[in-house]
């Protein structure tokens, strides 16, 4: 039964847990962390860590998802970015990183991704993107919104992308768009694609359902909240807590797969996973895979410079994202990050290695049966 509370006379709200309100709580068994595996797979696709990036330009370019791939996991370009805007993408990120390091104006950097994303896009770049990625043997992914799906799809299956991302801060299974345009239904508009599809945000059991029946491969769960970039909160009112969403999403999953009698829809958290131990309780809330945003910008890899924006920092006219400082010093490569070593307390290095080893001390060894751990809340 839903904890509710009363707000005021009349008015009562559901009571809901962030990953920070919950704890993972081994079993009677243990394991060595060398018996686990991360592995997961969607669709046609496997790779050995749940790992999939933010798509933005701060993070995600074609040499960055190329990396991502060999060590195991999945970037996603941001096909609505600016490499598909603009020929000299590595001068403008250095460009957007000297004027955030002025400070003279904190949104002045985001103005300027703003007018940087002003420009047309130019389906050959993109095209040249997906291009450089495929050609060096890990999987193509691309993200577009769900306004402009209908239009930039197309030319991104012609590229040869291997999954297409429909990622919106919240998602619906029907787009409704008034005017001329015909409202997106999710649902014919992935059955006509021969490329699997992930859609999100989703936060609660109702909307993802919608979009496990859609037929997409995976949904989305969080809209990427990042503490002092995303100011989809500040803005829109709208917050996602992060454990009962994941929890909401994986309920619906077991729902959909006694529905069709077996198709299994990939859950996978984006928000609010800035830790090691953060992203082990995305996991042992229900999820298949996380997305990581800030943790992986401060990675030499990441061409932001040390700088990192959400995607949602360059809408026209309602950006919801700062530009956040996320290294003041020497970067870790994206190995380290990744698998460590870590010389920090606090889980900021080695996500898959502190991964690995709570699921170990909780005695389970693949990420489905690590998402049975007990959990407590705190007090």
């Amino acid at each position: 039964m839903r904890d509710l509370v009363e707000i005021g006379m009349g008015r009562t709200a559901r009571r809901t847990y962030e990953l920070d309100d919950i704890n993972i709580v081994p079993s009677r068994r243990t394991r060595s962390s060398k018996e686990v595996s991360t592995a997961w797979q969607i669709d046609a696709y496997r790779f050995d860590i749940p790992v999939l990036a933010h798509p933005t330009d701060a993070l995600v370019s074609p040499s960055f998802a190329i990396e991502l791939g060999k060590a195991g996991g999945l970037g996603v370009i941001n096909g609505e970015g600016l490499w598909g805007r603009h020929a000299d993408v590595e001068d403008k990120l250095a460009e957007l990183a000297e004027l955030a390091e002025k400070e003279v104006d904190p949104d002045a950097a985001v103005a300027r991704l703003q007018e940087l994303h002003a420009a047309p896009l130019q389906p050959d770049l993109l095209a040249a993107a997906v291009a450089q990625v495929r050609d060096a043997g890990v999987t193509a992914a691309v993200r577009v919104s769900p306004q402009n799906a209908r239009a930039l799809t197309p030319e991104l299956v012609k590229a040869g992308i291997d999954l297409l991302v429909i990622h919106g801060t919240i998602i619906s299974a029907e787009h409704v768009a008034q005017g001329k345009s015909e409202p997106l239904n999710l649902k014919t508009f992935i059955s006509e694609l021969d490329v699997p599809v992930i859609a999100g945000g989703v936060s609660d059991h109702r909307t993802a359902l919608h979009l496990m029946r859609t037929g997409a491969a995976g949904v989305i769960v969080g809209y990427g909240s990042t503490e002092g970039a995303t100011t989809t909160r500040e803005v829109l009112g709208i917050g996602v807590p992060m454990a009962t969403a994941i929890a909401d999403a994986a309920a619906a999953r077991r729902d959909y797969l006694d529905e069709t009698g077996g198709r299994y829809v990939h859950v996978i958290a984006d928000g609010d996973i800035t830790t090691s131990g953060d992203f082990a309780k995305s996991i042992a809330c229900g999820a298949d895979a996380a997305v990581l945003g800030a943790p992986l910008a401060v990675a030499q890899e990441a061409p932001g410079g040390g700088w990192f924006w959400p995607s949602v920092a360059a809408h026209p006219s309602m950006p919801r994202g700062s530009v956040l400082p996320v290294s003041y010093g020497e970067r870790p490569s994206l190995s380290q990050v990744l698998s460590g070593p870590s010389d920090d307390p606090y889980g900021s290095l080695n996500f898959v290695g502190g991964l690995r080893r709570s699921m170990a001390k909780s005695g389970y060894s693949d990420l489905k049966e690590f998402q049975k751990v007990g959990l407590s809340v705190r007090a």
